[in-house]
């Protein structure tokens, strides 16, 4: 167990310094500019073929995008892949950064949310946790992106996340409770944990412990798909009974 310990914990640091490095390099945003030279591996929602499908999109960070990952083996790549064979209309769109916190999703969200978005993956926290950023920063982040997506007229999934052990007991409940504390409020399709059955599985997660490998990035699509694929539906089902109703209206001022 010592010897776990301190192999997760050298992982974490060097998620942080990754992540670092990655800010450093290209993350000085205004707000509403995508960023650019970062290992996005699916196109930014600006970049996307155009489409009549509405579009779900998943505002992540490192684990959302797929790294270490071919394109094919994201978790949000595996998503699009069973609304298809399950013949739901959807769009998938990775709106995944690597290294980006909550505050970073707030600051990229008006593009993310380009297009007819009908639903909202919202999995930010990793890096806020991993940093041992302020709780009630983070909380105000993910309430903004919440509200400001609800206001678009999307539907929020919030994925739930587990603080990196070497938070602490006190600081790592206080992160958890407070996925479940917005979910409830907002009244929020919830994901428990966006990374059960995968974190801490060394046979699941690519050498640095942290990140999932292929078979765990599936085991995570089969996480959101739970949740998802109600949701997906209910939407569809509202849009086919009333077709005549135009798309939500972007909020003034709003890209």
């Amino acid at each position: 167990m010592k010897a776990q310990r301190s192999r997760v914990g050298s992982f974490a640091i060097s998620l942080l310094i990754i992540s670092s490095s990655l800010l450093a390099g290209g993350c000085s945003r205004t707000g509403t500019e995508a960023p650019e030279n970062l290992p996005v591996l699916a196109p930014a929602p600006t970049d996307a073929a155009p489409t009549a499908r509405p579009r779900i999109v998943v505002l992540g960070d490192s684990l959302t995008a797929g790294f270490g990952l071919p394109r094919e083996a994201s978790y949000p790549t595996v998503l699009q892949k069973k609304l298809d064979a399950a013949g739901l209309n959807y769009q998938v769109i990775n709106a995944g950064i690597s290294g980006d916190t909550s505050a970073g999703g707030v600051e990229r969200l008006d593009w993310s949310l380009d297009g007819d978005v009908r639903i909202v993956i919202l999995a930010l926290g990793a890096n806020d946790g991993l940093r041992g950023l302020p709780l009630t920063q983070m909380e105000a982040n993910l309430r903004t992106i919440i509200e400001r997506a609800r206001a678009r007229g999307a539907q929020v999934i919030l994925a739930g996340l587990k603080a990196p052990a070497e938070a602490g007991p006190d600081y790592g409940a206080q992160f958890e409770a407070v996925y479940r504390k917005l979910a409830q409020q907002y009244r929020l399709p919830l994901i428990p944990s966006l990374l059960e059955g995968v974190a801490g599985r060394e046979e699941l997660n690519q050498e640095d412990g942290i990140h999932p490998n292929a078979r765990g990035a599936a085991i995570v699509a089969d996480n959101v798909w739970k949740v998802l694929e109600p949701v997906a539906r209910q939407q569809l089902a509202q849009s086919q009974s009333n077709p005549d109703a135009p798309p939500a209206a972007k909020p003034a001022g709003a890209r």
